[in-house]
């Protein structure tokens, strides 16, 4: 994953200017690869529209992408509806209810004024006829999108009792062509991979992109200079700094949960590689690990005080857990297998997500930390890049899909999951963002 040997380089500050004509990859393919065996049954009413104010946008039918997308749910198609209507007292539950459908969600767009629209939705038990949530959300036309995944987030938690991650982002590195005219683009998109936007394209690798706590900034790998170097960017605006370019390994950048470190895996002269720690205000730098192994891929637990990397200080690849200040020694997590690699820590502190080497094959799984159990999750041949999404309930991952590479999301119970493929070209090492403020 690393380049060689670079050359220290001075902060530098560079704003990044997109040409119109540029475009990122077409939105990305969703293909349901596994759900429950018994999906929830639920309507989603198509809303009332607000032309033009809602640019043709179709809420109801997000909504229904969201939930029938999570494996979990199973809308009644809209041919089959008894009724079509707009507010909850306008329902009849018995009549839903004996259509089949457990739940009804109905809705209204509205203009709020002329830059803004309204989004208001109600969710109705069909059991008991009560009314579950009454919602509004306002806000800019061009959000109205992030709107209704909202009203998917609303929906999903009144039900299952578990915060929706509909309306976070997923950050992504998208690659098209052949060598020696590869095109590398870094891309964030909604999290089901629509409305994308394109944060930097380069000709040279991209990679190990990962979201600050604020979701405002991403950290990320560059060989744009030919030599490996670790970049922040603001997402919104483009402009973005070089935080090391150090002479050797520059890689494997991750936020600190207060946002103002990043732990890095450094190579230095020697090229041995292990973890350090970047102040990026006074660019202080605190060597974490010295060993003779390789030590690698860290990642910050929840409460900022360690850090989780992997080694083969043992004599294969195996994650450890050690204090995030100089002096501190090791603790080796995984035992189980020849191969645990690439650690993600989930957002309660409770699960290790983890590449591990399974019958042959390198495939995702989760280690529950307070017992030691190990789940493998994916059934792939060559998974890998798993990143949590910020409720904890689900992960994504990069693949192979007919040789190409594709992005794979499972449920941290197994039961469901998905593929989003690109049109042309593959995508790859998938970073999930924290939820919006």
């Amino acid at each position: 994953m690393w380049g060689p040997r670079g050359i220290a380089g001075a902060l530098a500050a560079i704003v990044v200017v997109l040409c119109a004509t540029r475009s990122a990859h077409a939105a990305l393919q969703i293909e349901i690869t596994s759900g429950v065996r018994d999906p929830i049954p639920i309507a989603i009413v198509p809303f009332t529209r607000a032309v033009p104010a809602d640019g043709g946008l179709d809420v109801a039918e997000v909504v229904q992408h969201d939930l029938e997308g999570s494996g979990r749910f199973r809308a009644q198609p809209r041919e089959r509806m008894p009724a079509t209507p707009t507010r909850a007292d306008e329902i009849v539950a018995a009549v839903w209810k004996g259509a089949g459908s457990d739940y009804v969600v109905v809705g209204r767009v509205s203009a709020a004024d002329s830059s803004q629209v309204a989004v208001d939705f109600d969710l109705v038990n069909t059991l008991t006829g009560a009314r579950l949530a009454t919602q509004r959300f306002v806000g800019a036309q061009s959000a109205l999108r992030n709107a209704a995944h909202r009203v998917s987030d609303v929906i999903y938690q009144k039900i299952l009792g578990v915060r929706g991650a509909f309306a976070t982002r997923i950050a992504y590195v998208a690659v098209d062509g052949s060598p020696p005219a590869q095109r590398f683009q870094l891309i964030v998109a909604d999290a089901d991979g629509a409305n994308q936007h394109l944060v930097l394209e380069s000709r040279f690798p991209l990679m190990s992109p990962s979201w600050s706590p604020d979701g405002q900034w991403l950290a990320y790998v560059s060989f744009e200079t030919k030599h490996s170097g670790v970049y922040v960017q603001l997402v919104r605006s483009g402009e973005r700094r070089q935080v090391s370019a150090r002479a050797g390994i520059n890689g494997a950048p991750e936020w600190s949960p207060d946002g103002r470190k990043l732990a890095l895996t450094l190579g230095g002269s020697s090229g041995n590689p292990d973890i350090y720690v970047l102040d990026l205000a006074s660019q202080d730098l605190t060597r974490i690990t010295d060993d003779p192994a390789i030590d690698t891929e860290p990642v910050w637990a929840p409460d900022g005080h360690s850090l989780y990397f992997t080694s083969d200080r043992a004599g294969s690849a195996q994650i450890y857990q050690i204090g995030a200040q100089p002096g501190a020694h090791p603790k080796r997590i995984t035992f189980g297998g020849s191969y645990n690699a690439r650690p993600r820590v989930s957002p309660d502190g409770s699960q290790l997500a983890m590449v591990t080497l399974d019958n042959g094959a390198y495939r995702v799984a989760v280690q529950d930390l307070a017992s030691g159990t190990v789940r493998v999750l994916s059934h792939g041949r060559l998974d890998e890049s798993p990143s949590f999404a910020p409720n904890g309930a689900t992960l994504i991952y990069s693949e192979r899909d007919g040789g190409r590479g594709a992005l794979a999301t499972v449920s941290t119970d197994g039961l469901t999951g998905l593929r989003l493929k690109a049109a042309q070209g593959e995508v790859r090492e998938p970073a999930w963002g924290p939820f919006n403020p």
